[in-house]
């Protein structure tokens, strides 16, 4: 193997997030094959701080601060008949930037991370090219449009529509297009309207079990006390994210707390919309906002919660809670992918009566809640390690015929 463009929508660093969770590993692990140049976008000036840790690992590097706003990023789509996700994620400089690294490096393979750097890989490019979509973006997109005000859904279902089509010509144009669950990969191969299937494939996300073990965190003092606390962790200014912690606080909480009336249900994560804000102090709601490390929270937890209504992919905290041997209890949109077992890993339901009857039930049998935690952890620590995940990551980038 030569070297390797490495090209993600958001800077890989810090890995705390679930985008960056899975980009992050797989930066890491394609730098221990050959030499990589890292081409990124940043958010914000917090993105642009993390340099140092992307040319730590980079033979070369180039970071853009995404500088449009998403307002101008959808009048200029709407102006060039292209979805916004590509207007909003593309930048002159990174695209010369490119240019030069493959005229003057031996790039032997480009690595996508996100179906919106596609636009970034040229057409002459005659190397590998594996694009990890990681999910259906265009399928998310259709799901957004079926709720909501207009015009918004207008807006959601010319995007849908789109993504999609210039998700099936990026998969017809590289050499291989991953997506995070086999569930993921066969909606997109259902989705394609042209014969003939180009190589789509899942490669799983994982979950650093000796970060995540229980045994070497102590619990965040704020969730001292007698009374049943029931987390949930999320980057909160996430549409699906903020749906779930709204319904999970208006009409699950109060059935709980029905039960026990102290029950109380902590929302942690970064950027709290005003909507999630809102919800502090209702029916026992604490917002957190950003907190240095959420294993406390999920330590201190007598219950974990992912009720997602839309879920695309395997939910990172969810694996993180498994692995951290707290009860989970999840929509199953949160749980497809991960191949665990409801009853014996963790618990799903799909409304809210049903989910405050299956947490209710978790609360009142301490052992049996218990026995699912320690019960999720075996399973990911023999399911979900990096290593076994991105074992294939090798023969996938030389074009071993093992790859398969």
């Amino acid at each position: 193997m030569s070297e390797i463009l490495f090209l993600a929508h958001r800077v890989p660093f810090p890995p705390d997030r679930g985008d960056k969770i899975r980009s992050n590993h797989l930066l890491r692990r394609i730098a221990e094959l050959a030499p990589v140049h890292v081409g990124a976008l940043a958010d914000d000036d917090a993105d642009m701080a993390q340099e140092s840790a992307v040319a730590a690992i980079a033979t070369s590097h180039c970071l853009v601060r995404r500088s449009a706003p998403l307002p101008l990023a959808a009048l200029a789509a709407l102006g060039q008949g292209v979805p916004v996700s590509l207007a909003a994620f593309s930048s002159a400089r990174l695209r010369r930037w490119v240019a030069q690294v493959l005229e003057t490096r031996p790039i032997s393979a480009i690595f996508v991370f996100s179906g919106q750097m596609a636009q970034y890989v040229p057409p002459e490019f005659r190397g590998r090219v594996v694009m990890d979509f990681v999910d259906v973006d265009s399928a998310k997109f259709e799901a957004y449009a079926q709720t909501g005000a207009l015009p918004r859904r207008l807006l959601y279902a010319r995007e849908a529509r789109l993504m999609r089509r210039f998700e099936e010509r990026v998969a017809r144009r590289v050499t291989t297009s991953l997506f995070i669950t086999a569930e993921e990969r066969a909606l997109f191969e259902s989705r394609l309207e042209q014969d003939g299937l180009p190589d789509v494939r899942a490669l799983g996300n994982g979950i650093d079990t000796e970060l995540f073990d229980p045994a070497a965190v102590r619990p965040a003092p704020e969730l001292a006390g007698a009374a049943p606390t029931i987390v949930f962790t999320g980057q909160m200014d996430y549409a699906p994210n903020i749906t779930a912690v709204a319904l999970f606080a208006h009409e699950v909480m109060p059935r709980i707390r029905a039960v026990h009336p102290g029950a109380r249900f902590a929302i942690v994560g970064r950027a709290p919309t005003a909507a999630v804000r809102a919800l502090a102090d209702v029916n026992g709601t604490l917002v957190t906002g950003a907190v240095p490390d959420v294993r406390p929270w999920l330590a201190g937890a007598d219950l974990v919660t992912a009720p997602l209504l839309i879920a695309r992919g395997v939910q990172n905290k969810v694996l993180e809670a498994m692995a951290m041997a707290r009860p989970v209890l999840l929509s199953p949109a949160a749980a497809a992918g991960i191949g665990a077992a409801d009853g014996t890993h963790f618990a799903v339901a799909d409304a809210p009566v049903t989910l405050a009857e299956r947490a209710l039930a978790l609360l009142a049998d301490r052992s049996a809640a218990d026995a699912m935690g320690a019960a999720a952890r075996r399973f990911v620590m023999a399911e979900c390690g990096w290593d076994r995940v991105l074992a294939p990551l090798r023969a996938l980038l030389e074009g071993a015929a093992d790859a398969a």
